[in-house]
């Protein structure tokens, strides 16, 4: 059976700048072996492959590692810094001008070379430090274009100089229960800057408090829990509540936000991820500073954008709870497929925010995942 920690077999990129050749950016993904384990503290053999202009492109250039895994499966590498395949061209040589770019990873979680395809995903963001000897002419104003010597334009998202509209908290606003949250306005859209504690939909309907596991396991109807069944981690992380009860669809139309406000769309989430530079350097925008809340490193976290996203974890559709500390998940009301929705991760490893798309399975209705809403 799933648990929500499937979703992070989803790419994690972060792409940063190494001060001698050669030229690199950063990757991790957590590895799970064929029967959906955790495969923690042992060899891990990876194959990574550049793909240039779709997800079945040409391989521009491809490289092998053996990394180690750590306590909770994650692997963490420097793809350019691998063993590079003998009929693959150099690193150094790859023109990023001419993308897209696909990066395609295969793994062997025996540590061995019997690769199976894990994931494709494209780099969204063209890692400045592999470009700039081409030689910088300026920087847009307002945009997100970096203009080279040559004239070439290459899109770099979250480089612009632009400083109006930073984000402000706004008043604070109560649900039917009486709680109280932060709010924060972030380009366009109004957040609130914390989650969702309410047990009850807006019009007083109540939702069920589901603890035990194998009853969690069968809901088809809305319901909420505790992170591990602790009341005291409501204060500060919020409730987490599964699919059903956060979309109109399942729940009888009813709303588990406030008067006025709502569960985001994953194009509402696109908004606000573009909005702060795009997948790859969001993350870092959202998150709480610190390690109070997250578990080190934090990778990146400045929260910039007000919003305070806390790693609340999860609870998987088979009951149990993981993740506090190291990850938060916040559902978006958009279905994926049949039983499965759409919605936003954040790592305390990574500084980017993920959509958790069909590419790397979408995330069980049944599981239990943070609320934050967004005004109408």
């Amino acid at each position: 059976m799933k648990k929500i920690v499937t979703i992070l077999a989803t790419v994690l990129l972060s792409v940063s700048l190494w001060a001698q050749a050669p030229q690199s950016f950063s990757y991790q993904a957590v590895i799970r072996g064929g029967n959906n384990v955790l495969v923690a503290n042992k060899p891990v053999g990876m194959k990574i492959s550049l793909l240039q202009g779709s997800e079945k492109g040409k391989a521009v250039y491809v490289e092998t590692h053996k990394p180690t895994s750590n306590d909770n499966g994650l692997v963490s590498i420097a793809i350019g810094g691998g063993t590079k395949d003998a009929s693959s061209t150099a690193f150094a040589s790859i023109d990023w001008s001419k993308g897209p770019y696909f990066v395609q990873t295969e793994t062997d979680p025996a540590g061995g070379t019997s690769y199976s395809l894990s994931s494709v995903s494209q780099l969204l963001s063209v890692p400045y430090a592999l470009i700039s000897s081409n030689g910088i002419s300026r920087v847009s104003v307002t945009g997100d274009s970096l203009i080279l010597a040559n004239g070439t334009s290459i899109i770099i998202r979250g480089i612009s100089n632009e400083t109006n509209n930073k984000p402000t908290y706004g008043p604070n606003i109560t649900d039917v229960e009486g709680n109280s949250y932060k709010t924060v306005t972030i380009g366009t859209q109004t957040w609130m800057a914390e989650n969702l504690k309410v047990s009850k939909y807006n019009d007083g309907t109540p939702m069920s408090n589901v603890k035990d596991s194998i009853e969690w396991s069968k809901l088809t109807t809305g319901a909420w829990c505790y992170y591990n069944k602790d009341e005291k981690n409501n204060a500060k992380y919020g409730k987490l509540y599964n699919w059903y009860a956060v979309s109109k669809t399942t729940n009888g139309n009813k709303n588990v936000c406030p008067t006025s406000w709502h569960v985001p769309t994953d194009a509402e989430w696109m908004v606000l991820t573009d909005y702060l530079g795009g997948i790859t350097v969001a993350g870092g925008k959202l998150k709480e500073v610190g390690t109070t809340s997250w578990n080190s490193p934090n990778t990146d976290a400045t929260n910039t954008s007000l919003f305070s996203a806390l790693p609340g974890g999860g609870r998987g559709d088979g009951g149990s709870y993981e993740g506090i500390g190291d990850y938060g998940v916040w559902w978006s009301s958009i279905e994926g497929k049949t039983d499965d929705a759409w919605s936003r991760l954040l790592l305390s490893t990574s500084t980017s925010i993920d959509p958790v798309d069909e590419e790397y399975l979408y995330v069980p209705k049944k599981c239990g995942l943070s609320v934050r809403c967004l005004k109408d």
